[in-house]
């Protein structure tokens, strides 16, 4: 039987959900009626075989990234070339830029057919954003992604150069070889801060730590692209020096890429601590609402 993509408003009327298999966007755009009808059309038509078209390359797609690419699909060499500058530092595929890749292809598709004032789409997390003069974004950052809670807010405004925001971790939707909680990062697109968060998330670790249990990625998922590479399964009780070196080793990685120009700043997150690489102005909030207005939670 064949499959058919899942496409709907939500309840507010704003926001655009659209589900194939493992991808599930939510898209919302701002500006004139008509601009809006016309970006959400154009969203659908480029939604529909987007999947198949991925599925087509997958065995390529999962293997480890080259300085060159024989990989023919737009979103599928998007992804490559977000994951390049990693190549000749570790092991690293396509894949890892994966949801930011497809969030930045929806996206370009709704403003190539529209003029739009603000736009956001968000692959679970992953989030390609367009933002017109005098416009604003704002992401509340959750310190566990497995619970609800908001612990702290970032504004992008229109001047900023981060148009992608993406998390990684071993507590988010994929395997992870670090022990991070949460790894969140500020890019130029989507499909660079995906690659990046990934790096980033797997620097965040205690190599050797007895309370890490780890297990082959090929025996939880056998068709996972990372192989029999050791992934986090669980994390036990770590001491304030163990996450602090953890943390450290992380932001170590994350200087080195902000150095590099591949992030705009990075939050990393583990046993309820943070460090903050980048940007300056990102002030604790308390307690949030679990939907403050005009916030989408990474």
């Amino acid at each position: 039987m064949m499959r058919r993509p899942q496409i709907a408003l939500l309840s507010d009327g704003r926001r655009l959900h659209l589900q194939d298999g493992p991808i599930d966007l939510i898209a919302e755009a701002r500006g004139a009626a008509g601009e809006v009808r016309s970006a959400y059309e154009a969203a659908v038509h480029r939604f529909t075989g987007l999947l198949d078209e991925l599925c087509a390359e997958l065995a390529d797609l999962r293997m480890a990234a080259a300085d060159r690419t024989s990989l023919q699909g737009v979103v599928a060499r998007r992804m490559h070339s977000a994951v390049a500058p990693y190549a000749a530092d570790c092991f690293i595929t396509p894949m890892a830029a994966v949801a930011g890749s497809v969030a930045e292809e929806i996206l370009a598709a709704m403003l190539r057919a529209a003029t739009l004032d603000r736009a956001y789409v968000n692959n679970g997390g992953d989030i390609a954003l367009h933002l017109g003069g005098g416009e604003s974004f704002s992401v509340g950052l959750m310190d566990r992604p497995d619970r609800d809670g908001v612990m702290r807010t970032m504004r992008i405004e229109a001047d900023d150069p981060v148009r992608g925001i993406a998390t990684s971790g071993r507590r988010g939707r994929s395997f992870s070889l670090g022990i991070a909680d949460a790894v969140t990062v500020l890019a130029a697109t989507a499909s660079r801060a995906d690659a990046a968060a990934t790096v980033i998330a797997n620097a965040v670790d205690l190599p050797g730590h007895p309370a890490v249990i780890r297990r082959p990625a090929n025996e939880l998922q056998p068709d996972s692209d990372l192989g029999p590479r050791l992934v986090t399964r669980d994390v036990g009780e770590l001491s304030h020096d163990d996450v602090a070196v953890a943390l450290e080793s992380g932001a170590e990685c994350a200087r080195q890429l902000f150095d590099r120009g591949l992030i705009e700043g990075a939050v990393l997150q583990l046993c309820g601590d943070m460090l903050v690489i980048g940007p300056k102005d990102i002030e604790r909030q308390g307690s949030l609402p679990r939907q403050p207005e005009n916030a989408v939670h990474v």
